[in-house]
Parts: C-alpha cells; structure tokens; sequence
C-alpha cells in the first residue's frame, strides 16, 4: 500500500503512545496528520517497557539509539513492607527462568520522547500540525478536526491518543467509568552506593507501591505512592531529609541515597471506556485504559493497542474507520484491556484494604506465586505477552506427550 496524497488518518494527541501510533501507521503505508504540541520536555518518570514492545519499536528504528540511556530489567521483585499481621513473602522473577536475558528495558520518558519526535519529523508520512482540537466533526465516511489555529483536518479515521480527559472520546459519544483514588504518585530519580544489578523492587505498602526502577550507572527511579497528604509532605522536604526517608523505606537495600533535583506529583485514578472505538475514533493509550502504576502495564498495554490497530486497519485500506473495523478493533482490545485494568486495580485496592480476607487472598497469591516455578513462569510470560505463557503450557504439554 501506499502513502495516499492527502491524509486518511488523524492522530490526536502527542504523548509515546500518539507519537508511536503515527509513526508505525506511517511505517504502514497511511497518510498521517498528527495533532498535538510540541513533545514535553520536562517529564522525568520512566518507563519500563516489556521485550514484546522494545522489539516492536526497534523494528520503527527507536531503540538502538538510544540503548545506552536504559538500563535492562533482568529481575523484578516484589517485597511486602506493609506492617499488618498478614504478610506476603518476597516473591522474586528473574528473566532467566523463561529462558530471557531482560524482561525489558526502563527508559526515560525525555529520551524516549525526545526519539520519537526525530523519527516522527524524518517520517514524510507524517504531517504535524503542532495546534490542539477545538472540536469534531462528523460525516457518513469522514472525520473532521477543527482545530486551533483554524484550519482543519480530515481522516476517514481519528485514533484517540489525547489522554484520559479524551476530547475525541467524548465527541464520538462513549462514556467512560471513573474512579479518583485517595492517592497520588511522587516521581523523582536518585543515586545509591550500592549496584542495583539491573533489578527492580516493588514495595507494597498500606498506601500504595513504592517501586524501584534501575536507570544506567548506580541510579534508580522512583515512584513512590501514598496519600495525598504525604506525597505533599514528601515532595516539600529537603534532598537531605527526602533522600533519608527514601533509604529507609528501602530497607538500605541500595546503601546511601542521594535523591536528585527534580520532583513532580501525579494524582492516581482508574478509568475503563464502554467502547474502544465508536464512530470513526479508535482509542489508545490513556484514552482507553488508565490504572495505577503497578506493574509496569501502562505504555506496553498502549503498544499493544497500537499493534493490533495497524493489523486492522491495513485489512480495511478502504475505509479503516468503517464500522466494521472499528467493532473489530473494540472486540480484538477488550479481552486484553479489560484483564490488565482489572488485575492493576485489584492488587491495589487489596494494598489499601484492612480487610482480613483480602489480605490473606492477597498473601495466599503471592506466596503459591513465590513458590511455584511452573506458575511463575506461566505469570511471568503472561507480564510479557498476553496468551503466551498459556501457549508455553500447552506447548509443554505436547513435548511430554511426544516424549
């Protein structure tokens, strides 16, 4: 297929996920106008991106560029540092049990952001126009932004990338379920004495994860969850003081810290759409799935998204925003979608119950996890590829079949 001389898809939105989303439908022979502002800048989190999607956007040139700026995940693992009665032993996944050398590569939201808008200004596929979305129009087989700045694009589809206020979701009338939790994310990176050995260490606290993240070098990320309250403490404290309270609530696992310059606070919600697509806008990213930062699910489940768009859409090249592309995009995301929000949302909620039943289904889990290798490896690629390590079972199964 391709390129066509005007543009027969909109993407709105410039975050990774409509930076990626236009670049690989690109890459897919589509005409593209990108809509959105220029790429932030100051966004210090990280993000731990999943071998299934770092291959996917190495195939799109993104990552060999910048390898030397991520650091792999090799082990991850999961500490209880709650104080209730009911405590999970520590339950640790290391890449080599399923045959891997990483599960993934954590990389800075800047530098992956920062890559994808070279390749997105080199991609002559792609027309940026660097204005916002005043509002949509419809038509019987065309989409309509007005932008801004007053001109206007036109798509036989629109592909949602504009977070989870989505204003092209709400133009194409579907609703969304929203719940704000009594939480907030304080992100910040830090340098520590002792090597991290390219681990990652989740702490699971009454208010929320406190998760490790290694970064090139003896550096981590951090996001620390709580209150708030506390997360506004937190953030207003010295480096000195912060930097003490971080060690603590490690355990002095990395030995000293020293908490960088720089420090910034997210609010923690959850939102799930009634639809995945409707009316000639498809959703990714955020528009489609918000969840707590637990378990490293964000950006890869927003690649996922993409991926299974570009399969669609390069099957319906005549009208990718025909009803029945879009009800096959919707039916192909909810299974995916629905589990991984589900299962974010749940861990968290059962963090923050004082229940007795949860916690002891929250312990039971993590320890049959913890001490059953077949099943760790079934979750474990599971994490990386959702069906995969139901296939590795069957699989297995026929070996000793055959055998």
């Amino acid at each position: 297929m391709s390129n066509k001389t005007q543009p027969r898809i909109l993407v709105a939105g410039t975050g990774p996920a409509g930076l990626i989303a236009a670049l690989a439908l690109a890459r897919a022979g589509f005409g593209i106008t990108l809509i959105g502002p220029e790429v932030r800048k100051d966004d210090r989190r990280t993000t731990a991106l999943m071998m299934p999607a770092i291959q996917f956007l190495d195939g799109l040139g993104i990552i060999e560029p910048i390898r030397t700026k991520t650091a792999p995940l090799r082990v991850m693992r999961i500490v209880d540092a709650t104080k209730r009665l009911i405590r999970s032993p520590v339950v640790t996944f290391r890449a080599s049990e399923i045959g891997g050398q990483a599960f993934g590569l954590n990389i800075p939201n800047g530098v992956l952001n920062d890559a994808l808008e070279v390749s997105i200004n080199a991609e002559p596929g792609v027309e940026w126009r660097k204005t916002l979305v005043t509002r949509w129009e419809f038509a019987d087989d065309t989409i309509t932004a007005v932008l801004e700045d007053g001109s206007s694009a036109t798509g036989s589809l629109a592909v949602a990338a504009d977070g989870r206020a989505s204003t092209a979701r709400e133009a194409a009338g579907i609703t969304t379920t929203t719940h704000r939790y009594e939480q907030a994310a304080l992100v910040l990176t830090f340098s520590h004495s002792r090597g991290h050995a390219d681990t990652s260490t989740e702490f699971h606290t009454e208010t929320g994860p406190f998760t490790q993240v290694p970064l090139p070098g003896d550096r981590s990320s951090l996001v620390w969850v709580a209150t708030p309250a506390e997360v506004d403490e937190l953030a207003a404290l010295d480096e000195a003081e912060l930097s003490r309270r971080v060690e603590d609530r490690m355990q002095s696992m990395l030995g000293r810290v020293a908490v960088e310059p720089g420090r910034q606070i997210y609010p923690l919600s959850a939102g799930l759409p009634a639809r995945f697509a409707q009316n000639r806008v498809a959703l990714i990213g955020e528009a489609a799935h918000i969840f707590p930062p637990i378990g490293a699910q964000g950006l890869n489940l927003g690649i996922r998204d993409v991926q299974e768009l570009i399969d669609i859409v390069s099957k319906n090249t005549d009208d990718p925003g025909s009803k029945a592309a879009l009800a096959a995009y919707d039916r192909r995301r909810r299974p995916d979608i629905f589990a991984r929000t589900g299962a974010v949302n749940l861990l968290n909620l059962s963090l923050l119950s004082n229940v007795i039943p949860a916690q002891l289904a929250r312990s039971a889990g993590l320890t049959v996890l913890g001490g059953f290798a077949p099943l760790r490896a079934l979750f474990m690629r599971e994490g990386l590829r959702p069906g995969s390590g139901l296939r590795s079972v069957f699989s297995d199964l026929r070996e000793q079949i055959r055998r």
